[in-house]
C-alpha cells in the first residue's frame, strides 16, 4: 500500500451529456472540459505527479461525430494549442509535450499547432503532459504489429514490443481515472494500462472536483498493487 503515483491516465468523458443537462449544444461541453483540463492538470502539478496522459479524442470520435462537433473540436484544438498562457505554463514548468494518435487524420493547420508545442517543449525534463488524439489502443497495437513485420520475432518480448508502440519511452500509467459513471477503458492505452489501477467515478468531466481528484488518490495510495501476481 501507499504506492507512488508517478503517471496518471485521464479518460475524459461526460462533456456532451454535461451540455445535455444545462441544454446546451454539445460544443459547449467541450469548451467547458478543455477548461476543466487546465485546473486538473494544476492540481497534478501540485502534487508532484510526474507525467499525466489525457483521452482526447479517439479514433472512433472522428468517424462517428456529427460534422458541425468535430468542427467545433478542431477549432478548440488550434486555440487551446495555440493559447500563450497554456505554452508559458509549459515553458515555466518545463513540461514535455508528447501527443500521439493518427494524428493525420486531423486538419493540417491543427495538427501543424500541435506539433509545433510539441517541438518547443521535446527537451523538457521535468514533466511529461501526453494527449491521446484520434488515437485507438487497438489501431496503436496493429501499427506495432506492422512495424515488427518481417522482423527476427523470435527475440521479440514486452520490452522490445514496447518500443514501437505509440508511447515508447513513456512509463506505464499507474492510475486510470475515468468520469461520467461509464466503467469501462474504450481502447485506451490497452497495452500500457494492463496492470494499471482504475478509479471510475459517476461525475461527469466538466463537474471534476479537487475533492475528486484527492479522493482517487487517496484510495489508489490504499491499493495493493499486485502486478498479476
Amino acid at each position: 500500500m501507499g504506492s507512488n503515483l508517478n503517471h496518471l491516465g485521464i479518460i475524459m468523458d461526460g462533456n456532451r451529456r454535461f451540455a445535455k443537462h444545462l441544454m446546451k449544444m454539445p460544443w459547449k461541453g467541450h469548451e467547458l472540459g478543455a477548461k476543466k483540463i487546465e485546473t486538473v492538470l494544476d492540481w497534478c502539478y501540485e502534487k508532484d505527479i510526474k507525467t499525466v496522459t489525457l483521452y482526447a479524442l479517439s479514433l472512433e470520435n472522428i468517424k462517428t461525430r456529427p460534422k458541425r462537433e468535430f468542427e467545433f473540436l478542431m477549432d478548440l484544438f488550434r486555440r487551446e494549442f495555440k493559447n500563450k498562457k497554456f505554452r508559458e505554463k509549459l515553458k515555466n514548468n518545463k513540461i514535455c509535450v508528447r501527443a500521439f494518435g493518427k494524428l493525420r487524420l486531423l486538419p493540417q493547420d491543427v495538427r501543424e499547432s500541435i506539433e509545433e508545442v510539441v517541438e518547443e517543449t521535446k527537451d523538457y525534463k521535468e514533466y511529461e503532459l501526453n494527449f491521446a488524439i484520434a488515437y485507438s489502443g487497438r489501431q496503436e497495437i496493429l501499427d506495432a504489429i506492422k512495424k515488427i513485420s518481417g522482423k527476427d520475432l523470435k527475440a521479440l518480448d514486452e520490452k522490445k514490443f514496447e518500443k514501437y508502440l505509440y508511447t515508447s519511452g513513456i512509463k506505464n500509467p499507474d492510475l486510470v481515472i475515468r468520469t461520467s459513471g461509464e466503467k469501462r477503458i474504450s481502447g485506451f492505452l490497452l497495452w500500457q494500462a494492463a496492470y494499471s489501477e482504475y478509479y471510475f467515478i459517476d461525475k461527469l468531466w466538466p463537474e471534476f472536483t479537487k475533492d475528486d481528484f484527492l479522493a482517487a488518490l487517496d484510495d489508489f495510495a490504499l491499493r495493493n498493487r499486485r502486478f498479476g501476481s
